[in-house]
């Protein structure tokens, strides 16, 4: 497994964290899910210092190979400002009282 982790600095975009949001609600999101090979993506949002990122575990490296959904570097309009590769070492999927992660986040609280 790997999993690849990138944000950006939105200091140079016409793009937002409240902009970003509503492309998660209006796309982003519904989008991802059927993407084969990605057991999971995290999008995170770091609104004191104007970030906007990603965390995605893919299955292989073959599997993280595009095609892929509308990114978020079309709306920003620049790659991201970090990005890294990382092989995944182990997994603990802990005890929690939610009934699955799907669905859950700020941009999509009703």
């Amino acid at each position: 497994m790997r999993t690849m982790i990138a944000w950006w600095d939105l200091d140079d975009s016409d793009q937002t964290i409240d902009s970003m949001r509503d492309f998660l609600r209006d796309e982003a999101v519904e989008a991802w899910t059927s993407v084969r090979g990605l057991p999971l993506k995290l999008w995170v949002a770091d609104r004191e210092n104007n970030r906007w990122g990603a965390v995605l575990v893919w299955e292989s490296a073959e599997a993280a190979a595009p095609p892929h959904p509308r990114s978020a570097a079309e709306l920003i309009g620049y790659p991201p400002t970090f990005r890294a590769w990382f092989d995944i070492e182990a997994v603990a999927e802990g005890v929690h009282s939610l009934p699955a992660l799907a669905g859950l986040g700020l941009a999509l609280e009703k």
